[in-house]
């Protein structure tokens, strides 16, 4: 079908090209009020009737809505998949947020939590749920979406239940299976083995799993239509993006972008940097470095951050001054996602940890006759898509990425000397990014 084919009765759209779109109208102070979100965008024009829970997949699939909380899976294809399974659907707004150097999520939820509540109900309709669990993890958030439920519980407003939960503050929680093993009960251990939460998940129901972000996008769409979404981004990744960007940048914050927007563009609108950059963290934890003249060229792109071994992944991009050290940094976060490993298998437990030390004695010049250890990329080769989750793979590309674009600074290291003069920066704790633009 064509991108403008499906019909859901819509409100008059804003400018198709103002931004922002997800956070119009947001406070820095509070929540927007049911009142005065409904002000701002109109009630959700959902209508039950023959064919609706069709044409609002339709609708998403024309789209062309990506999930935003790191995979980029078709979010058209996941209400499908739910939808065509037996038995009543459950939703889950994944609103965890593990990442330590991402506050996206967390700024959605805490700002306008009414249009994550919209998006659920708009997936609930599409699958046929009836009942909602929104899983938050930071505490400002959790409180404005409690405050949400509650004013849209007074009006009678949803046909369907809202289930609050906090999470746990850990780096695996955010993932899809790890949320669902732990809402029902057992450890947060992410696993890829059948059955996956579409087919069984939250108290055994085949269960939508998207990110709060992911959802917002929903009720605009459902509101606006099809090609208002598209009017930015690209053809391939159309729409908007929340990016949070912190580092050596004037004005640190959440940004709201159009997907392939330069990264200089980005840098700009942050006030420019606030350092000599010596290279970024593109996608979290389980992204990957490129340098400062890559960054040069790249757009907020899968397609063009594929080339340079990257992609947008949780949207959080650090700006590494060159008063840092890209090798101590780099051994922090290893050590740090070694940590934060389920546990459950040897690529974890043990390949990690192997890789997390010998960057570690890199990292502090310790290596013995003034060579880098032979068996930091063995090791890496070795853990590579063998875990019994990604959560290995994600770290050894971030590894892997550290290696090859602080070449110079690792032959440094080898020779016992570091030219890194400030503090750490990287947070490897339970810190969050917070702020918004």
């Amino acid at each position: 079908m064509s991108a403008g084919a499906a019909s859901l009765p819509s409100f008059e759209a804003p400018g198709a090209s103002a931004l922002p779109r997800l956070l119009a109208g947001a406070h820095a102070d509070r929540a927007l009020s049911l009142a005065e979100h409904l002000h701002r965008h109109g009630e959700l024009p959902l209508r039950p009737r023959r064919g609706a829970v069709d044409e609002l997949i339709e609708l998403v699939d024309a789209s062309g809505l990506q999930g935003r909380g790191g995979a980029a899976f078709p979010v058209g294809r996941k209400l499908r998949a739910v939808a065509a399974e037996r038995g009543r659907p459950r939703v889950l707004a994944n609103g965890a947020e593990g990442e330590p150097i991402s506050g996206k999520d967390a700024v959605l939820l805490a700002h306008v939590p009414h249009l994550v509540l919209d998006g659920a109900a708009v997936a609930a309709a599409a699958v046929g749920a009836r009942e909602v669990t929104v899983a938050v993890g930071a505490p400002q958030a959790l409180a404005a979406v409690g405050s949400a439920i509650g004013e849209r519980t007074r009006r009678r407003l949803d046909k369907i239940s809202f289930r609050l939960v906090r999470v746990p503050d850990r780096f695996v929680v955010g993932e899809e299976t790890a949320l669902v093993n732990w809402l029902n009960g057992g450890p947060a251990a992410p696993t890829f083995t059948p059955p996956r939460p579409f087919e069984r998940g939250v108290g055994g129901a085949p269960t939508l799993v998207q990110n709060v972000e992911t959802l917002a996008h929903l009720a605009l769409i459902a509101r606006f239509g099809v090609d208002w979404f598209r009017a930015l981004g690209t053809r391939a990744e159309p729409g908007t993006a929340l990016v949070t960007l912190s580092g050596a940048v004037r004005q640190a914050g959440v940004y709201e972008i159009p997907l392939g927007l330069p990264l200089v563009d980005l840098l700009a609108r942050a006030g420019g940097p606030s350092a000599e950059i010596d290279a970024f963290l593109i996608g979290g934890y389980f992204g990957a470095w490129i340098s400062a003249e890559q960054a040069r060229t790249v757009a907020l792109l899968d397609a063009d951050l594929d080339r340079l071994g990257a992609s947008l992944g949780a949207r959080a991009i650090f700006a590494l001054p060159q008063s840092a050290c890209g090798i101590v940094e780099t051994a922090r976060v290893a050590r740090y996602l070694a940590q934060e490993s389920a546990g459950q298998c040897g690529p974890c437990v043990n390949g990690l940890d192997a890789i997390a030390s010998a960057l570690g004695r890199l990292a502090a010049r310790e290596n013995d006759r003034g060579t880098p250890d032979a068996r930091l990329e063995r090791w890496l080769a070795q853990v590579q898509g063998r875990g019994a989750c990604r959560h290995p793979d994600g770290a050894v590309r971030l590894v892997e990425s550290g290696l090859r674009v602080f070449a110079a600074e690792r032959d440094r290291h080898a020779r016992g000397s570091c030219s890194g003069a400030g503090r750490p920066l990287l947070p490897v704790e339970n810190a969050r990014m917070g702020g918004g633009r």
